[in-house]
């Protein structure tokens, strides 16, 4: 089944490229131009996955970004951010995007990170229960689904792949480095995406993220999983 793709960016030359990349992959494309446009084609045609341009005329990226996460969450989205604006792209990973790419940009580099978020969301048959456990914690890899303490947890797609490799290896420290090879599956990138969605997760399941018990900075070297005394 083909994967319906919402592209949102106002330079029409970018989203006809955009476009034809995307369905030469076999997605259906839909194209809209501003903010208030890209929210009411989710609402109309709830689309598998958002490409999403920050640099909008109107209401930002940012802001559509954010409004998704509120009123659709688990929507993956994939932001399009100028090259070097580092302070736009932390702030849309801090809103709730799943993943980026910097203009200029290879369509088909797009293509990729396209398809790597959809392959995490759409699995290709039914999946087999398996409960990962710490405490009052509960994620199922298979539904992609996570609650604390009997509430379910709006995460992000990326937010649930860190969480379910974190609770795979527990008390065991790494990287930036070495998580975003292994979550995000690049050898090279932005280490700052790591530190955003690591914070984001801090404030779904710690009881206080200022001061994390269970996804722990281990200094000099990354992040690690303390065990609940409960598991």
């Amino acid at each position: 089944m083909s994967h319906r793709v919402l592209v949102v960016d106002d330079d029409p030359t970018v989203s006809d490229v955009v476009r034809r990349y995307l369905e030469q992959d076999g997605c259906r494309v839909r194209l809209v131009a501003d903010g208030l446009a890209a929210l009411a084609a989710v609402d109309a045609e709830r689309p598998d996955l958002v490409v999403l341009d920050l640099m909008l005329g109107g209401l930002d990226g940012i802001e559509v970004c954010r409004r998704l996460q509120r009123d659709q969450p688990g929507l993956p989205v994939v932001m399009l951010t100028a090259l070097g604006e580092e302070s736009d792209r932390v702030l849309g990973l801090e809103v709730g995007a799943d993943d980026y790419v910097t203009k200029p940009f290879s369509p088909r580099e797009l293509t990729l990170r396209v398809r790597s978020v959809l392959r995490r969301t759409s699995p290709v048959a039914p999946p087999r229960p398996a409960l990962l456990r710490d405490g009052d914690l509960v994620a199922d890899t298979g539904r992609r689904t996570a609650e604390l303490g009997g509430r379910v947890l709006a995460l992000t797609v990326r937010e649930f792949d860190l969480l379910e490799f974190l609770l795979k290896h527990p008390a065991r420290a790494f990287s930036r480095a070495e998580l975003l090879d292994k979550v995000w599956g690049w050898q090279f990138g932005d280490q700052s995406t790591v530190t955003v969605h690591v914070r984001r997760l801090r404030e779904k399941i710690e009881a206080d993220p200022a001061a994390p018990t269970r996804l722990v900075t281990v200094w000099g070297v990354g992040y690690r999983w303390e065990p609940s005394a409960d598991a």
